[in-house]
């Protein structure tokens, strides 16, 4: 897969594409349906299949101070938009120069001039330019007068539930990862370098790999079961923690992980946590020898688990 990194600064591509542009956090099952049209359409017109994000959000970029959880980071939507056949991964910086284009220049600038669009397919509530003037009949207009293929939106409902990003959140944030996964198709993951903690766990008899979240999480507080995919490839068993650690006074987010299969350093190596179960909320304990003994339950319960689920 080709990445522009910056679509502002990138050469033309002469060769044209087949085109989809959305935020795609988590690329769920509805994103994934979109892909699957677009992949089929440039392979009728023998060109890529590309994919245009937004980084960061622009929700994000407008509320800084406040801004919503996200289900991936760039780099894990690059690797799941790869897995999925996209050609052309097309990454839009969004700050103030972005949010400043006309709806015009960012179709005649971007999308024609730069990406040379043959088909475009986005969802049905899509708005771009600045003050978001542009939406669906902007999109047409400029589409009848260049000759451009508008794609028509798969709609895909799970359990008679319309897939969106907002709904995995919300599954999320309950706690109910096994919902969320429904939706997304795959078992919802985190990825990160493992940093060096506290070491308290170790203490405990359980040490933990660590990795602090650099995008506001969706997830609950809590413990759960999950599946680690080392650098190695292989896949190992774990208990997580997500919280703030409110027993040792703890403020900050962390991902905690003890592998209950595993022994090694594994600091700065890059894993993947796939969240399988949610165990239960994250406490306050009088002490660390209640701690202990919950963390202890902890494990067994999510060794019971893991043994009754296959591996994403």
């Amino acid at each position: 897969m080709r990445i522009i990194r910056s679509i502002r600064t990138a050469p033309a591509q002469p060769q044209g594409c087949v085109l989809t542009i959305g935020n795609f956090d988590g690329l769920h099952r509805g994103h994934q349906a979109v892909i699957e049209r677009v992949r089929e359409r440039a392979a009728a017109l023998g060109l890529p299949a590309a994919m245009m994000t937004f980084d960061p959000a622009p929700r994000a970029f407008f509320t800084p101070d406040d801004p919503p959880p996200r289900l991936s980071s760039l780099r894990e939507k690059m690797e799941d938009a790869a897995a999925l056949g996209i050609d052309v991964f097309v990454r839009a910086r969004f700050d103030r120069a972005f949010a400043q284009l006309s709806p015009e220049a960012f179709l005649e600038d971007l999308i024609e001039r730069r990406l040379g669009a043959r088909a475009i397919l986005v969802g049905r509530d899509f708005r771009f330019g600045h003050r978001r003037a542009g939406d669906a009949h902007t999109l047409e207009r400029f589409a009848e007068a260049r000759g451009v293929e508008l794609l028509p939106v798969p709609d895909v409902c799970v359990h008679g539930e319309r897939v969106s990003s907002t709904r995995v959140r919300e599954r999320l944030g309950a706690g109910d990862v096994v919902g969320a996964s429904r939706l997304l198709g795959r078992a919802y993951r985190v990825t990160g370098r493992v940093v060096r903690g506290e070491q308290l766990g170790r203490t405990l008899g359980f040490p933990t790999a660590n990795l602090r979240l650099r995008r506001p999480a969706a997830l609950r507080y809590g413990v759960y079961a999950v599946r680690v995919r080392l650098a190695d490839g292989c896949l190992h068993a774990g208990a997580a923690s997500f919280g703030v650690r409110p027993t040792v006074n703890g403020r900050d987010e962390l991902l905690e992980i003890y592998l209950l299969d595993f022994s090694g350093d594994l600091y700065g190596q890059r894993i993947d946590v796939f969240f399988e179960h949610f165990v239960r909320a994250e406490e306050h304990y009088d002490s660390l020898d209640a701690l202990t003994r919950q963390m202890h339950a902890d494990v067994a319960e999510v060794g019971r688990l893991l043994n009754n689920t296959s591996s994403p």
